[in-house]
């Protein structure tokens, strides 16, 4: 390996919008990141499927393209590490070649057999086990659901994967998952291992045989593959650590916990990630089989999650109606376009003006409630509301979300750590502050998934001792100042949070009703960004 001083660990990133491979040195700062937009298709019946091959030749690109960025990345990495959207079935079969395109987190197709599977007398063993609430968005919902009108494709598979994983076979040519995803859905998150009652909960037994190995990418590496190495211009050989989920990777590298400090943290990207990070032996389990335990790469702590559906899903969605009409007056826009508009039309609107439910995503609702007929709506509209008021009420929607899904999982937290993009936005953070009553701390790291990671690798192949050391050095001096909420816009915000709940509770009947929503159209996400 290179001497320390130039030594470099890549963190692979590929999520739901975008794949990025950032370079760090061994003491976290970030060098460069090279990316390129990810592609996933959406169909008619809740269908959300991506191209396998293509997630592995945009991940090949990213590194080539980083190497163009940074004279001898080969030789000056140290280690490579991989995260990736969570959730979701990528299966491959024979050769390690896919079997057909992998089924996304955003895939609603198996909303009946969760349905059924949540009204069975299973469902509460499985939940007090897992401590994860079942959704559409998860492997085992999903395989079940294969398993349930197309047993061919379960047959035809040899190993389930999820996007990180897919990932990690291509580079290391290993089989493999990590505690985070194993435990989510098929494990106990305290044992951080498969358990066989789950798995017959779901009535998976007979594909049993799917799973792979766990693999701990904090304590374990793989050598990059001859392959691979062809492929991405880098060192065959070099030590490769699978990272956990990016939630969570997300959360390690945005703060959620520092040395001896249990915090909260939310991310707030193209799904809204609100967490606590506890001990597994303090969880709170509660009795709407809700949520998600996620296990960090530290020996036994939890993120306790909630997560709602969709966050900048929402934002994407109203100002992709502002550019539909400037394009139909015939002065052609992009939402992005309209982004530096936003915090103007924060300005100029009133507060708790009008009820929002952020519940755009085809796949509805999975935190704090779960119910895939949930839908978006504004409520209380009249004719003196304007567009700003829209964008207003989408964003005050984000933090009655987040102040739901914190409600759930006990007391508010004291100190909110918050990473994704959209938490740039002072507008954006003072509201969330406000709405959920609690102050908030920008993370000051860009890329907090890819990172998360790549300390995983750093500790792996010692470049610290634990990982408590590490994140005394890559995480603790990035976080930002705590952000106060001004008092009276909570109170304000507190008694609008009341008639949110009261709404969203009253509306379940109305999208129960309506069990066939109008098909969206074909578009891809590169659409959705436009």
């Amino acid at each position: 390996m290179t001497n320390r001083q130039d030594a470099l660990i890549i963190g692979i990133d590929s999520g739901t919008s975008v794949v990025k491979a950032v370079a760090f040195s061994l003491d976290g700062e970030q060098i460069a990141v090279a990316s390129r937009p990810n592609r996933y298709t959406l169909a008619h019946d809740g269908v959300a499927t991506q191209d396998m091959n293509q997630t592995w030749a945009d991940c090949v690109a990213v590194l080539r393209r980083l190497a163009e960025m940074i004279p001898d990345l080969a030789g000056r990495t140290a280690a490579i590490a991989v995260t990736g959207q969570g959730d979701g079935t990528w299966l491959v079969g024979r050769d390690n070649q896919p079997v057909g395109e992998a089924w996304l987190w955003l895939d609603a197709r198996a909303s009946g057999t969760v349905r059924d599977l949540r009204s069975g007398p299973a469902e509460r063993a499985r939940y007090v086990t897992t401590g994860t609430g079942l959704s559409t968005c998860q492997q085992g919902a999903q395989l079940a659901h294969m398993q349930r009108v197309g047993p061919e494709r379960l047959a035809s598979a040899e190993t389930a994967l999820h996007c990180k994983d897919w990932l990690f076979l291509n580079l290391t040519a290993v089989r493999a998952t990590d505690p985070s995803e194993a435990s989510l859905t098929f494990g106990d998150f305290r044992t951080r291992l498969y358990d066989d009652n789950v798995i017959e909960a779901l009535g998976l037994r007979g594909s049993r045989r799917l799973l792979p190995p766990i693999v701990d990418g904090a304590c374990e590496t793989f050598p990059l593959s001859s392959d691979a190495a062809a492929a991405t211009g880098l060192r065959a050989g070099t030590p490769v650590s699978l990272g956990f989920m990016d939630i969570v990777s997300t959360g390690l590298g945005a703060g959620v916990y520092t040395r001896g400090e249990p915090a909260a943290c939310t991310v707030t990207g193209s799904t809204g990630i609100h967490m606590k990070a506890v001990r597994a032996e303090n969880f709170v389990l509660n009795d709407a089989n809700t949520g998600y335990a996620i296990v960090l790469p530290v020996p036994g702590l939890v993120a306790q999650i909630q997560s709602n559906m969709a966050a900048t899903l929402n934002i994407d969605w109203v100002l992709g109606l502002a550019a539909e009409i400037a394009i139909a007056v015939g002065a052609p826009h992009q939402a992005a376009d309209f982004v530096p508009r936003i915090e103007g039309w924060l300005a100029s609107s009133q507060p708790a003006r009008l009820l929002y439910h952020p519940y755009i995503s085809e796949a509805g609702e999975r935190g704090p409630f779960i119910n895939a007929a949930a839908r978006a709506s504004f409520i209380g509209l009249s004719h003196g509301h304007h567009f700003a008021d829209l964008v207003r009420a989408v964003v005050e929607g984000l933090g009655m979300a987040a102040r739901d899904c914190y409600g759930a999982m006990g007391a508010i937290p004291t100190d909110i750590r918050l990473s994704g993009g959209a938490t740039r936005s002072p507008g954006l953070r003072g509201i969330l502050s406000a709405v959920v009553g609690a102050p908030v701390r920008l993370s000051g790291r860009d890329e907090a998934g890819a990172a998360g990671a790549a300390m995983m690798a750093a500790v792996a192949i010692g470049a610290f001792a634990s990982m408590d050391d590490c994140l005394d050095v890559w995480v603790k001096p990035r976080l930002g100042v705590l952000e106060r909420p001004d008092p009276a816009l909570c109170a304000l915000y507190g008694a609008h949070f009341e008639t949110y709940r009261h709404a969203r509770e009253g509306l379940e009947p109305v999208w129960n009703a309506l069990t066939v929503p109008p098909s969206p159209p074909a578009w891809n996400n590169e659409r959705l960004r436009a």
